[in-house]
């Protein structure tokens, strides 16, 4: 029984569709057919209901799910454990990351995490789109937010923390709000997209404001992109509630001003946060590794304050 044949079945699996498995996987979908055909062959049964638009798990293929899982567990376990009996790491680490936190924090550290250990190989994938673990066989994804239910591993690399931030020209021109009520009368750039209003966790949230809840802000800008957001806000264009590890250094440099002192004095508003995710028995050496690095290079100390945080935080 082929590993790339259990692997396809996953794809075929989670997808529903064989061209869809084939693109996910960039091999044709005749390859696809031809490995499930064999799979199918091997055990004695047939795993798919076939139709010519999708396909659908016979009950067989709903058991053999958990086991293919098992089986390339197991096989990863194998190899990590051949791996580890080499004095130095080495191997291939897949890891995702959010497009804007990956760029300005993760490339850095990956960077350092190679000059540490030559041997190890990254590839990094840098993208605001949701990646399946399984299927793309994934090692470490970085996550920002409230995390969902899910078999996924998760270690915290740090809080997710926001501030109000505007530039000195916008002040200069509004006025400074002196408390975060004050907002609802400021123009206010905002996260999202058709309609949608910055409330997603963390967002235009406040402690001891509006009972907790992210306060009905309006303004002339709705993106969804964060590095967008900072460009309107550096431009004179309004106030945003952003990232402290995207807005930190415009703010030590004098190009942007944090409104309210006490949003990093206070404990975070919401559950959100940044962290690594990985799949039980998948690489484990390999992603425990470039996880704890990553914790080192961030320097979380024993209260929670990430590098990006310090220069705010005393």
């Amino acid at each position: 029984m082929e590993i790339d044949a259990l692997e396809i079945f996953l794809s075929v699996a989670t997808l529903g569709n064989f061209s869809r498995a084939a693109k996910s996987r960039n091999v044709a979908v005749s390859s696809v057919t031809r490995k499930i055909d064999l799979l199918e062959q091997d055990i004695g049964t047939a795993l798919f209901y076939r139709s010519p638009r999708q396909v659908h798990l016979t009950d067989a293929g709903l058991q053999f799910v958990s086991a293919a899982k098992k089986i390339l567990a197991e096989i990863d376990d194998v190899r990590d454990a051949i791996v580890s009996m080499q004095t130095e790491p080495q191997g291939v680490l897949t890891v995702t990351a959010p497009a804007t936190f990956g760029r300005r924090h993760v490339a850095p550290a990956v960077a350092k995490f190679l000059l540490r250990y030559p041997q190890m190989q990254v590839d990094l994938h840098v993208s605001d789109d949701m990646v399946d673990l399984v299927n793309q066989r994934v090692d470490v994804a970085i996550r920002i937010g409230v995390l969902d239910d899910s078999d996924l591993l998760a270690t915290k690399l740090a809080p997710q923390r926001r501030v109000a931030v505007a530039s000195p020209a916008y002040l200069a021109r509004a006025g400074r709000p002196t408390s975060p009520i004050d907002l609802l009368t400021h123009n206010c750039l905002s996260h999202g997209t058709h309609g949608a209003r910055g409330t997603r966790a963390g967002w235009w949230q406040f402690a001891g404001v509006n009972d907790g809840k992210a306060l009905d802000v309006n303004g002339n800008l709705r993106t969804d992109d964060s590095e967008s957001l900072l460009k309107a806000v550096l431009a004179g264009v309004g106030i945003a509630h952003l990232a402290t590890w995207l807005v930190g250094d415009e703010i030590a440099a004098g190009r942007l001003v944090m409104l309210f002192d006490n949003e990093l004095r206070e404990p975070p508003v919401s559950a959100s946060g940044i962290h690594a995710m990985r799949m039980p028995g998948r690489g484990v050496r390999k992603a425990t590794l470039f996880i704890n690095d990553l914790r080192e290079q961030f320097a979380v100390d024993d209260g929670g304050v990430p590098y990006w945080d310090r220069p705010f935080s005393r």
